[in-house]
């Protein structure tokens, strides 16, 4: 009984690698399709640089988005059909969620948020234009100080008074 039990088993096993062994055959003979197109990093300023990797582009190809111009992708040597490259955000893209689309050999895959530009904050009234301390820090500051002294002389006077009691 158990022997019928263990050969259906491996019987089982056999079938459902051989019915899988033809496609994945048959999907390698049609040629590598982009995957998994990662931005890094995923949050950027404007102006700064942006490095994309793409699975499945063993040739290389060129990457697109509203944020940057047309950038080339070159293939990374060592790896299994991997391509890097590198795009610099403009210094008016939107503020907000940007795609990339990658096309390698012809065939085209989009990331739909690969990455995310700040903008600038809005600056008004105390908006960081100054350096240093202002006449109002130096005015709170000068207060806590001079409390400071005051409650200081108080504690000291009112212990030297119970000492001569």
């Amino acid at each position: 009984m158990r022997t019928t039990r263990a050969l259906a088993a491996a019987g089982a096993a056999v079938a459902v690698l051989g019915l899988a062994t033809p496609t994945a055959v048959a999907r390698d003979g049609m040629g590598a399709r982009p995957s998994n197109i990662v931005a890094l990093p995923s949050v950027i300023a404007r102006g700064g640089q942006l490095t994309v990797t793409v699975d499945g582009c063993p040739s290389g190809g060129f990457m697109t988005s509203d944020a940057f111009r047309r950038a080339p992708l070159s293939p990374i040597p060592g790896t299994n059909g991997t391509s890097r490259g590198t795009a610099t955000v403009s210094n008016n893209a939107r503020p907000g969620s940007h795609s990339i689309t990658v096309n390698c050999s012809g065939r085209t895959l989009m990331n739909p948020a690969a990455f995310t530009v700040i903008g600038g904050v809005q600056g008004g009234l105390g908006g960081g234009s100054s350096t240093g301390a202002t006449p109002t820090d130096m005015a709170i500051g000068g207060g806590l100080v001079a409390a400071a002294v005051i409650g200081g002389g108080l504690y000291w006077m009112r212990r030297r008074s119970e000492k001569q009691i």
